[in-house]
Order: structure tokens, then C-alpha cells, then sequence
């Protein structure tokens, strides 16, 4: 593979054009293709991806300064969910079908012959993340997702590593080309303006987003805006909460300390699931070893400038709230811990506090186990909760359920970084976590976000869609 330029330009109107009709070509030929063709598609684009891994690498590294040791365990997560999409088009599981035959003697009303099954909504638009430059980039879940569910898709690259995208949308197309993907599956556009035109052209039928809340929820009210709105799957922002009951802070304040430091500061702090807040006994000595263990990192090398910038102004914010001191960091981009009494964030409408992506977090200690559920309340919705308690912990028990309604995932004695790609993780929440909490943006769940119900009332067998005939008659016989 040759490398394209470092700086590659915004995709013209007239490439648009071009991408967006033979995606719109392409959407009958993704209807009609198999579960099985499409996962031999997604393995052709997994094992090309492995294959160059080591260039991949190169730019990956030089664009995004994360660790190549943990980006090489990206691309590896990368290759997997291309292989978790492949097994669950292949299985059929994707299509739900729902077979009910005809009953003339069924209550209420005679009952016609129906078969229901999930159909693709059409071509896609995927905005990438900064954060994860293989994982939910080019040729992440959100591509794989919905190229299982049979959607052409439009990937628009993230400004923080267009060489990186470039590349990989090079191995994508000659992948999907040489494995027989219809043209048209696959298109890949830069640029903020192409990106913003592509959503508001009415061939773009759902769209999928990872990133800041301000740019997310501009997307999404074009999205929703539009004369004919389509359903905008982004995932914004999330505090992420931790609360540590007295029984937990007096059994082992100091791991739970040292474990909140560390999933602070993983990659960066530049995860959406970074614990942001964490809710502590006063006085359990956690805040002073969390604080300890921050002050002693080295400032962090962020993804861009731009986040660099928006991390500097989101600790000041942070150090500015009411009753805040700064407990651990010393500007720029070093790791920050600010405390916060309790008072503070409950006699704010939403807390006060906003997420800042990066190695920031605030610790609330709190003297009165009453004040745990006013703070959850006030804090709002995220992608994860965590309780770090203790068996029979009564404290730990009050909370499920209010967290249960806050969070899509509940986490015990845990930590919210580390996400695994697999069936049962809900990775979503209500909004702002994401703009739609029904579904997440890993895993085989995922793709029922590109797939609508459809319903064939009294059809014949033989004139059914290829694939939901094929899986049907078999009952029928």
C-alpha cells in the first residue's frame, strides 16, 4: 500500500455526489446479499487490516501519539468485532424473523399469514472518533455494524488522524472489491463540510456519531431536522460515575483509591467511560491517595490540539466551581483531581459538573449516606455507574435501581474502562450519554440500530425477500 499525504483534502462536492448515488445504487445489492456474503465481506476487510497492520501502525502512532502497544491491541479489537458482526450476519440472528401462520379462528380478529423480519434502513453515515483511531474509526464498529446489517455505509474521517483514515479506507475499498462487495458499500469522505452536507442529503438514511456533546447534538438536530428526520445514533458524553459505600472505604480505601487513579488516567483519560466523579466518605483517606497517585504522572500527550485546548479550559472550569480545590495537578495537561463538597453540585440544576476528556475527575466526599442519591440524581445520565460496596451492603442496595435508570451499565467492585466486545455489555445510556439509550455502539446489538421491522402479510413463500425465504422454508416445510 502506497501511504496517501499527511494532509489530505476536503472531498469535493462532486465526489459527494458520486459516493452518495452509488451508495444509494449499492442499497438494493446489500438487500438482497446474504448474511453469509456479507460476513465474507467484513472477514476479507479483517484480515487485510491484520495483514498491514505494521503500516498501520506507523501512522496510528505518529497522528494520534497514543502507545503502539496499546494501539496494536486496538487493531486487534478492530479485526475481532469484524469477525463478532461476521458470525452474527452469518447466523441470521440479525434478520429476528417472526413467523405466525393463518388462524381464522384467532381472538379478536382472524389472524392473516405474517412473517416479520428485520431489513436494512438503507446507507449509512458514520462519524468517527478521535479517541480510538481503529476501533471506532474507519473500520470500526459502527462500519462493521452496519455492513452486517446489509447498509451501504459513508465514513466520515476524523480530523485527528486523516492519514490514518485515508489508509484504511484504501484497504477497506480493495478488500470489499476483491471479496465482491457491490460498489458503492463503501465510501469515505473528509472534511466538516461534506460531513454536515452528507447528512442533510435525504440518500443518507441513519447515522451514526462518537464525540463531544456541543458538535453530537449540532449533528443531531440536523439529523432530527431534516424534512424527512432519520434516526442519529451518537454517543456525547458521560461523567461516569463511582460511589464507594463506608462499608467498601473501610474494607480497602486504598485499592479503590488507586484503581480510580488509574482508570483516570488510562490512555489518557480519553475514553468515554473514564470515571469522572467519584462519590467517597469524607474523610476515608481515598481522596489523598487518589490525589497522591495523579500528582506523581507525568502530564498526559493528548490526541490533538484542539483537546489539548478543551482540556486546559475544562479543568479551570472544574477548579471553578463552587467550594472546588484542587487537590492534584499542576496545569497544562497534567492529571487533575478537584474536590468538591457535596453542597456544592446539589444546589446546581445538573451538578455543575461537565465531562472533560482527559485525565480530570472530582471527588465528592459526602458525611451523610442520605446525600448518595440526591448526588446520583443531580449528576444525571451516563454510558456506566459504578458501586464499590460490600456483600449485604445495604447502602450498595439502595442505589441499584436509581443507577439502573441512570446508566446503561451498573458495574460492581469494578471499573468502567476496559470495555469488552461482547453480547450481553450495553454500551449506550440516556441522554446525554447518547441520544438514543434503546441501543449501544459495540457489538452484535449494535447493528439492529441500521435494521427496521417489516412485515409480509399473506406473501408467498418463494416471492419473500432471498434471505428470509431461505431461513423460512425450512419451517414451512
Amino acid at each position: 500500500m502506497n501511504n496517501p499525504s499527511l494532509v489530505s483534502a476536503d472531498t469535493t462536492a462532486g465526489e459527494l455526489e458520486a459516493m452518495l448515488s452509488a451508495a444509494q445504487e449499492a442499497a438494493s445489492a446489500l438487500r438482497d446479499s446474504t448474511g453469509g456474503e456479507r460476513a465474507s465481506w467484513l472477514r476479507a476487510v479483517g484480515a487485510v487490516i491484520d495483514e498491514e497492520r505494521a503500516e498501520l501502525l506507523d501512522l496510528a502512532v505518529a497522528e494520534s501519539q497514543l502507545d503502539r502497544a496499546a494501539l496494536d491491541g486496538e487493531v486487534k479489537r478492530t479485526v475481532f468485532q469484524l469477525e463478532h458482526l461476521a458470525q452474527a450476519a452469518e447466523s441470521g440472528e440479525l434478520l429476528r424473523i417472526l413467523a405466525e401462520p393463518a388462524d381464522a379462528d384467532y381472538p379478536v380478529a382472524a389472524r392473516p399469514d405474517l412473517v416479520q423480519a428485520m431489513m436494512p434502513l438503507g446507507p449509512v453515515l458514520v462519524f468517527t472518533a478521535s479517541n480510538f483511531p481503529f476501533a471506532f474509526s474507519v473500520a470500526g464498529n459502527d462500519f462493521a455494524s452496519a455492513l452486517a446489517a446489509g447498509c451501504p455505509v459513508v465514513v466520515k474521517a476524523n480530523p485527528g488522524h486523516p492519514a490514518l483514515s485515508a489508509l484504511t479506507a484504501e484497504i477497506v475499498a480493495a478488500a470489499l472489491a476483491k471479496a465482491g462487495a457491490p460498489k458503492g458499500a463503501f465510501a469515505h469522505i473528509q472534511g466538516v463540510e461534506p460531513g454536515v452536507a452528507a447528512l442533510r442529503d435525504t440518500r443518507i438514511k441513519a447515522c451514526g456519531f462518537t464525540g463531544s456533546l456541543a458538535g453530537g447534538r449540532a449533528l443531531f438536530d440536523i439529523a432530527v431536522g431534516r424534512p424527512d428526520p432519520i434516526p442519529f445514533y451518537g454517543e456525547l458524553g458521560s461523567l461516569n460515575p463511582v460511589f464507594v459505600t463506608p462499608a467498601a472505604a473501610a474494607a480497602r480505601a486504598e485499592e479503590i483509591a488507586a484503581g480510580f487513579a488509574a482508570s483516570v488516567s488510562f490512555r489518557g483519560g480519553q475514553l468515554c467511560t473514564k470515571p469522572g466523579v467519584l462519590i467517597a466518605p469524607e474523610n476515608s483517606g481515598i481522596l489523598d491517595v487518589a490525589a497522591t497517585a495523579l500528582a506523581g504522572l507525568e502530564p498526559a500527550t493528548l490526541l490533538t490540539d484542539r483537546i489539548t485546548g478543551a482540556y486546559t479550559e475544562g479543568t479551570k472550569s472544574l477548579s471553578g466551581l463552587p467550594g472546588a480545590r484542587v487537590v492534584a495537578g499542576s496545569g497544562g495537561t497534567s492529571p487533575t483531581l478537584v474536590s468538591i463538597p457535596p453542597a456544592s453540585v446539589l444546589a446546581t440544576v445538573g451538578g455543575g459538573i461537565e465531562e472533560c476528556f482527559g485525565p480530570a475527575a472530582v471527588v465528592i466526599e459526602y458525611r451523610d449516606t442520605a446525600e448518595i442519591g440526591a448526588i446520583a440524581r443531580s449528576l444525571g445520565p451516563s454510558l456506566t455507574a459504578t458501586i464499590h460496596g460490600e456483600p449485604a451492603d445495604a447502602v450498595a442496595a439502595s442505589l441499584v435501581d436509581q443507577l439502573s435508570s441512570l446508566a446503561g451499565r451498573v458495574i460492581w467492585n469494578g471499573w468502567p474502562t476496559g470495555v469488552s466486545v461482547t453480547r450481553a455489555l450495553h454500551h449506550g445510556g440516556p441522554y446525554p450519554a447518547t441520544t438514543s439509550p434503546t441501543y449501544g455502539s459495540i457489538g452484535v446489538g449494535s447493528a439492529q440500530r441500521w435494521l427496521r421491522p417489516v412485515t409480509y402479510q399473506n406473501w408467498p413463500v418463494e416471492l419473500l425477500p432471498r434471505e428470509v425465504r431461505a431461513r423460512v422454508l425450512p419451517a414451512a416445510e
